[in-house]
């Protein structure tokens, strides 16, 4: 039997915190070990717990992004996903350089934050798409003229598989990932793509390795 996925989630709104540590531990392989809602509670958690998940908020007493690089100087292989209202794409780059390991944003589903979460605990990353989107376009034209080079590994992989004629289900069993964790990873992809469909995407793949040849 696979081990829980030990989570703390630090925020300073008592109602929503309380929602989502209800959501995930009604859930099968999730644990709650911490919460808090400060800077110093998310530092006091990380040191003394050492979950495998840190979900922090931005804009709670002493700053988000603030305990994010505080609790990576001191603990480097922490994995922090910030889950926060904020789109501002400064906050996204910021906690992005920073270390975190997701951009999530409050309006997401239960069942969609479990699989993040899945994914992040696997070794994967994860930006809201709307994020990824708008970050690439705002980022000029490295981004915007390969957008590949938007693409996390994991991406890649997916993308190679899916462009191969896989299904959403059998990259997941290739992979060893839930099959929504890889509709999420094909949503991201489409969104960097700037595509709308599995069709497209592959064929934008193959455009890609065509040039490389060349």
């Amino acid at each position: 039997m696979t081990a829980a996925i030990t989570l703390a989630v630090v925020d300073d709104h008592p109602l929503f915190r309380e929602g989502v540590i209800r959501s995930l531990t009604e859930m099968d392989g999730f644990s709650i070990v911490g919460e808090g809602s400060s800077k110093e509670d998310a530092l006091r958690i990380a040191m003394q717990q050492r979950p495998d998940i840190l979900l922090l908020d931005i804009s709670m007493p002493g700053g988000g992004l603030d305990a994010l690089s505080l609790i990576l100087g001191q603990i480097p292989d922490q994995k922090i996903v910030m889950l926060t209202v904020s789109e501002a794409s400064d906050d996204v780059m910021t906690a992005l350089k920073s270390g975190a390991k997701g951009y999530v944003l409050k309006g997401v589903g239960s069942r969609t934050l479990a699989d993040i979460l899945r994914g992040i605990a696997a070794g994967d990353s994860y930006v809201a798409p709307t994020l990824s989107a708008r970050l690439i376009s705002e980022n000029g034209t490295g981004s915007r003229a390969n957008p590949f080079s938007a693409l996390t590994d994991r991406e890649r992989e997916v993308l190679e598989l899916a462009s191969a004629g896989l299904s959403n289900k059998h990259i997941g069993l290739k992979l060893d990932l839930h099959e929504k964790t890889i509709k999420h990873h094909m949503t991201q992809i489409f969104a960097k793509l700037e595509v709308s469909n599995r069709t497209e995407a592959a064929m934008a793949f193959r455009d890609e390795l065509e040039k490389r040849r060349q």
